[in-house]
Formats: structure tokens, C-alpha cells, sequence
């Protein structure tokens, strides 16, 4: 049987839709709001939001490191913001980066500004990754972050992984994305950057078959 790789809401396989189904059962209301209007309105551009079942384990992962600082690179319409910022505690605060805000606006804004307490812990910076995280490093927050999302341009990817390895404290879990049989530009920078946390000494790390790919790193004590 071939292998596949999807999203749940780009496919018609019933597995990843049974396995969706039920990884996705806390999904919330919000969240699907959502989910349904980014794909109904952003066009070409709404693959980029994550997939339901990737945005759940995420939120477990938070829960499970007790993380209270987040990095989220790659904003999108703040799917993945509005995530991290439902599981994190009351003092938490998510940085979600993106070099545009233009989807966030006109989509993501009002339905997240409709659950103050959730807006209040997003911290939304529009610019470059590379120097928000660089910027971060430079004002003390070295070792300060529990959990970091990678999900924006690829070939950047390795660059990301070194700044957030910074600023990830141990026990911290990173998350990116996974390919097989990169050809493209994009997949090859994904693919090197899976290969250097798979030769790097510092962390654990799990390719999963979550999503269209989910690589989980966990920064050792």
C-alpha cells in the first residue's frame, strides 16, 4: 500500500479521517470557526494553515512540558497561535511571527479578538523571524521557552532550529515539518534541517506521520 502524507481537510482517506476524527474530539469551537473561514476565503494560500490533528498533539505537547512561553514562527491567519494560547496557563504568552499580517487581518483578528483572555496572551510581531528570535536571544530570554512551532518559508528552517534551540529550555519540544523524497527547494531545506536534529547530540527527536509531517524535538536535560 502506498504511504500518505496529508492533511485531514485536503484528503479523502478514510484512515487520516478516522485517525483525525478522533485526535481532534477537544478541537474547539473557535478553533474550527477558524479553521472553516481560512479555508473558505484565503484561496491558493489556505494550505498553509495547520491540520487539526497536528494543532491538538501541539497542545498536548504543551501540556505535557507545562510550557508558559511559546514561539510560534509563521502566523498565517493564527490558527496555530489561537492553539498554543487555549492550552497555555493564564500567565502564558505566545510570540507568533510573520513577515505579513495580511491573512491575520483580514481573518484571524476578529474571530481570536472575540476571546479576550485568549488574545491577551498572543504577542503578534510582523517581520523577520531570523531577527524577532535573534532579538529574543539578545534580550536575555536564552533558555526561556518551552515549546516552539516551526511552520513558515522552508528555507529558513535551519536557521529557525538554531535560534530556537537557544532559546528552548531543556525539556522544551520543538516542532516542524517532514518530507520523503525531497525534490523541490522547500522540501530539501526540510529535509536538512530533520537531518541536523537527527545528528544533533543536544536533542531527542520522532518523525511522525501526523499531518503532512510532524517532526518532534525535545531539547535534553
Amino acid at each position: 500500500m502506498a504511504s500518505t502524507v496529508e492533511k485531514s481537510y485536503e484528503t479523502s482517506n478514510k484512515l487520516i479521517g478516522y485517525m483525525s476524527k478522533i485526535s481532534t474530539a477537544s478541537f474547539s469551537s473557535l478553533q474550527q470557526q477558524l479553521q472553516e473561514c481560512t479555508l473558505a476565503t484565503t484561496g491558493e494560500d489556505s494550505g498553509m494553515i495547520g491540520a487539526p490533528e497536528v494543532l491538538e498533539m501541539g497542545k498536548a505537547m504543551i501540556h505535557l512540558t507545562r510550557a508558559t512561553k511559546v514561539l510560534d514562527i509563521g502566523t498565517f491567519t493564527g490558527a496555530s497561535a489561537l492553539a498554543w494560547a487555549i492550552e497555555l496557563p493564564e500567565n502564558g504568552k505566545v510570540i507568533s511571527m510573520d513577515v505579513s499580517h495580511e491573512w491575520l487581518n483580514k481573518v484571524g483578528l476578529p474571530l481570536i479578538e472575540s476571546a479576550p483572555a485568549l488574545r491577551d496572551k498572543i504577542d503578534f510581531r510582523l517581520g523577520s523571524a531570523v531577527e524577532i528570535l535573534q532579538s529574543l536571544i539578545d534580550s536575555g530570554a536564552t533558555g526561556s521557552f518551552g515549546f516552539a512551532f516551526i511552520d513558515a518559508d522552508k528555507g529558513n528552517y535551519s536557521r529557525y532550529y538554531e535560534l530556537c534551540m537557544q532559546l528552548m529550555a531543556p525539556g522544551g519540544a520543538l516542532w516542524d515539518g517532514a518530507v520523503v523524497d525531497p525534490k523541490e527547494p522547500s522540501a530539501v531545506a526540510i529535509d536538512a534541517v530533520n537531518r541536523l536534529a537527527a545528528a544533533d547530540s543536544r536533542v531527542y527527536n520522532t518523525l511522525l506521520n501526523v499531518g503532512d509531517g510532524v517532526h518532534l524535538i525535545v531539547k535534553k536535560h
